[in-house]
């Protein structure tokens, strides 16, 4: 007898695809139907998921159907004198289990598949309608159950590479589920599992061989983390998946049955659709207004899982002859077995107690039977008489599986890491487009900028020269006037000194004189006219420079260019505020849930802030504390926040420089909400001992100090005060606290009387007095406590007895820490003694109190003094 190996001889080892597991989206055929619900059927919960009209979910039956294989060779030899132990009647679904020749029990079943039955009618029957829920967005399994020989694996995982219609129900369902979906908008995964020896292995990933299974403690929903996860976009790639996983699986050589399967076989098939993407995209491009910024809705998708289990099958040890190892497995796949049989009893007789615990097969089937789950089985049984009996164990426990109620449910979700994605993609755009704009507007204003330096260049030239032409020839003419009339005059002045008449002579004077006026007169004319003539080239020059249509066309431009641009950035800080809001609205839904408990989302899943961290980024947020809008100033400060509450994210953020951005707001900004909800995320990261060292390095004690000194708010004095007190805890800053003043800020807080505020105070006092007490035990510090020196002693005595739990709490063990420091002196002058007494007699605590006994007795000065009181401890 053969011993248990890898199925077809290959060995374990790792295989590696030579082509990408991708192809041509299918089109989807008419025979899947889509059956979504209406969208008025549906219902938004408060965790921000969709549900159905009705919580419970939609009652569903297990439904069964019943396959005979034919007699093989051996039987057809060893039994050809028997008759059938089975007798089956499809017609009215029921089926005879003969006892004898004379006696029969009848069983009824939901489908009765006879030997003749082709494996597209097998499929149709039992796995179609699951393959059909799981496209609406419900979980389904299909799972085979039989003796070990009846055709479970030639009724699930049979590939059909020789005749296509020998296909099994794993390829036949995953040709529909590809032909359904979308590959633009839906996504398809695949893991390929074996359950054997009680470990279960990736039969993908042969080295991932013990793979732990993981339950939500709030929703009881099974997942298996570890395990390979493969993207399916077209059918051959997934056969050979298939091929690959088979080829990996354990099986082994019988007598019932030459390759037994040894290990129980489990197909995950994830289903990811969005439901209104597709609408919203079609009207979107139909009638997409013309602003730019317009409001997006998240999808809505839809998350479901098909599960096909092929069980390995159940055995007789005296019948199928196994041995040493191969004993070992037929041991645990019975045990698997009885486990799973037990659950079905447990569940169909209604139960308070069902055993899924027993074993990590019925851990995995949680969901199948009795979940949220639509569930079909298939048992297979043989005619041979010889087996009469584990035929009849196989039909009565379908029996009893067509008993259990599934409640089955939609699971659907916001689909906020597209709406995320889509809101950066449109950012993207916004500032590329404006980019491209100013880039424009800038090439546009140089080059009409250069062009109307050109012409004013060139009209100044031509005025000039002008201007230089006209004042030449008129000089000219006039020296030409000036000259004739000193010659005219020496010529008259001569004809007088000859003595000539003089009638003739005064005729000749007043001639003269009559042409000398109009000389003048005519130069005067000409004069005049030459200043109109400056004139008129002045404004010339004037409208030519000033009054230019493209320089008014260019201010104009100008304007128009400079008011877009305002408003393009005014749409970028909408859709900026807009991603922020989403994201704080989403990390308060989560709050709420927590702070609720038992509130559930639609696929059993908190929200987690960590998805909008990822998709959002943490360096873009960490950029708006930044803006210079308060409100989205104040949205990213309280997003950092939330994020720094959780440790996974602290480092993150002090890499980022969130610390230095926290610290810089808490010292720029008077807003009271800012300041506030910057000093609680400094308090988260001040939680972590490496994040203290920077805070201190960057100057946060003083910072803290001086917000301490001037806020009046409650809350932002119980933040500062409470971020003070996690330094108080580090014994490293101890002398820094002291001389950035640290303490005095802590002491003087207690101005605010509020019992959030003192608590703080009493932790950070009491971290402070803890670190020197043990500093102290190991010889690093000597004399008095800084606490002291600070004036902290008398507020101590004074609150050692205040009504409020945690602030006396956290005095009482401030007070024994003090004590046994070098402090006895100036706490027996202060009155601390009676309340160490008073400790260690009346504390609640009895931790507190025997730290207050034992300081007490340990102390010289204090036994000396409570003898000479005559108190006895």
């Amino acid at each position: 007898m053969a011993s248990g190996g890898y199925r077809n001889g290959i060995p374990k080892g790792t295989i590696k695809f030579d082509r990408p597991l991708t192809s041509t989206p299918n089109v989807r055929p008419s025979s899947i139907k889509s059956r979504l619900p209406p969208a008025t059927g549906l219902r938004r919960s408060s965790s921000g998921s969709l549900v159905g009209k009705d919580d419970a979910g939609v009652p569903g039956r297990v439904r069964v159907a019943v396959r005979l294989r034919p007699r093989n060779a051996e039987e057809l030899v060893a039994d050809a004198d028997f008759a059938d132990c089975v007798e089956l009647q499809p017609e009215l679904k029921r089926l005879k289990l003969r006892k004898n020749n004379w006696d029969s029990d009848t069983y009824e079943f939901d489908e009765v598949l006879t030997e003749c039955a082709s494996q597209k009618r097998v499929y149709e029957v039992v796995a179609k309608p699951v393959v059909e829920s799981v496209l609406d967005g419900y979980n389904g399994t299909v799972m085979a159950y039989g003796q070990t020989g009846t055709g479970k694996t030639f009724t699930l995982g049979r590939l059909g590479d020789e005749d296509t219609s020998a296909r099994g129900i794993m390829v036949r369902s995953m040709e529909d589920i590809l032909a359904d979906v979308s590959p633009e908008t839906d996504f398809v995964s695949v893991s390929y599992l074996q359950l054997y020896m009680e470990t279960i292995q990736d039969l993908l990933d042969p080295t991932n061989d013990n793979i732990s299974i993981v339950e939500d403690p709030k929703t009881g929903d099974v997942s298996l983390p570890g395990a390979t996860l493969v993207e399916i976009r077209d059918q051959q790639s997934f056969v050979e998946l298939l091929r690959v996983g088979e080829a990996h699986r354990f099986a082994a050589n019988t007598k019932l049955n030459t390759e037994s399967s040894r290990s129980h076989a489990i197909l995950m098939v994830n289903v990811k659709r969005s439901v209104v993407g597709r609408e919203a995209d079609n009207s979107s491009e139909s009638d997409r207004p013309s602003h730019l910024v317009k409001p997006f809705k998240p999808s809505i998708v839809r998350k479901s899982k098909l599960v096909v289990v092929d069980l390995a099958g159940s055995e007789r040890i005296h019948k199928s002859g196994s041995e040493g190892h191969t004993l070992e497995e037929a041991k645990s796949i019975n045990l698997s077995l009885s486990a799973l049989g037990k659950c079905i009893n447990a569940l169909a007789e209604n139960s308070a107690h069902v055993p899924v615990r027993d074993s990590k097969l019925t851990r995995l089937l949680r969901d199948s039977f009795g979940g949220t789950a639509r569930t079909s089985l298939v048992v297979t049984i043989g005619p041979s008489p010889r087996h009469r009996g584990e035929t009849a164990s196989t039909i009565l426990f379908g029996q009893r599986a067509m008993k259990v109620e599934n409640m089955m449910r939609i699971k659907e979700e916001f689909d906020y890491k597209s709406l995320s994605r889509k809101l950066e993609i449109q950012v993207d755009k916004l500032l590329m487009e404006n980019e491209r704009q100013q880039k424009a507007f800038d090439d546009e204003v140089e080059r009409i900028t250069l062009e109307a330096q050109s012409r004013i260049r060139e009209a100044e030239r031509n005025y000039m020269d002008l201007l230089e032409k006209e004042r030449s020839r008129y000089q000219m003419d006039y020296m030409d006037s000036i000259k004739k009339l000193e010659e005219r005059w020496i010529s008259n002045q001569k004809k007088h000194n000859d003595g000539g008449n003089r009638e003739a002579q005064a005729e000749s004077v007043a001639k003269e004189n009559e042409d000398v006026r109009r000389l003048l007169q005519s130069e005067i004319k000409l004069r005049k006219e030459a200043e109109e003539e400056v004139k008129n080239l002045k404004s010339q020059f004037t409208s030519e420079a000033g009054g230019n249509a493209d320089i008014l066309k260019l201010r104009k431009m100008l304007e128009d260019e400079s008011h877009q641009k305002k408003k393009l950035e005014e749409e970028i800080m909408i859709l900026q505020s807009q991603l922020l809001q989403l994201s704080v609205e989403y990390n308060e839904t989560r709050t709420l849930l927590e702070r609720n408990g038992s509130a559930k989302t639609g696929n059993g899943h908190t929200a987690s802030m960590g998805e909008v961290f990822e998709q959002v980024g943490l360096r873009k947020i960490l950029s708006l504390l930044e803006s210079e809008d308060a409100s989205v100033r104040i949205h990213a400060v309280k997003v950092v926040a939330n994020l720094a509450a959780e440790g996974a994210n602290q480092e993150k953020i002090v890499e980022a420089g969130g610390l230095s951005s926290l610290l810089k707001l808490l010292s720029s900004f008077e807003d009271e909400t800012v300041r506030r909800v910057a000093a609680g995320a400094i308090a988260n990261l001040a939680m972590n001992e490496a994040n203290q060292e920077l805070i201190v390095a960057q100057g946060g004690i003083s910072l803290l100090s001086v917000t301490g000194a001037d806020a009046e708010d409650p809350q932002t004095l119980r933040m500062v005060a409470g971020a003070i007190a996690n330094l108080c805890g580090n014994d490293k800053l101890q002398m820094k606290l002291k001389t950035e003043g640290g303490i005095r800020a802590l002491l003087g807080m207690v101005r605010c009387r509020h019992p959030d505020v003192l608590s703080q105070v009493a932790r950070g006092i009491a971290n402070f007095a803890k670190c020197e007490s043990r500093a102290s035990a190991q010889g690093i510090k000597t004399g008095k406590s800084l606490l002291i020196e600070d004036g902290a002693l008398p507020w101590i005595v004074r609150n050692a007895n205040n009504e409020v739990s945690p602030i006396r709490r956290h005095i009482e063990l401030a007070l024994c820490h003090l004590a046994q420091h070098v402090n006895a002196k100036e706490m027996i002058n202060e009155g601390a003694l009676w309340e160490l007494v008073r400790i260690s007699r009346d504390c609640s605590r009895e931790d507190i109190r025997n730290l207050a006994r034992r300081t007490l007795n340990c102390s010289t000065a204090f036994l000396a003094e409570m003898r000479r009181l005559r108190i006895d401890c």
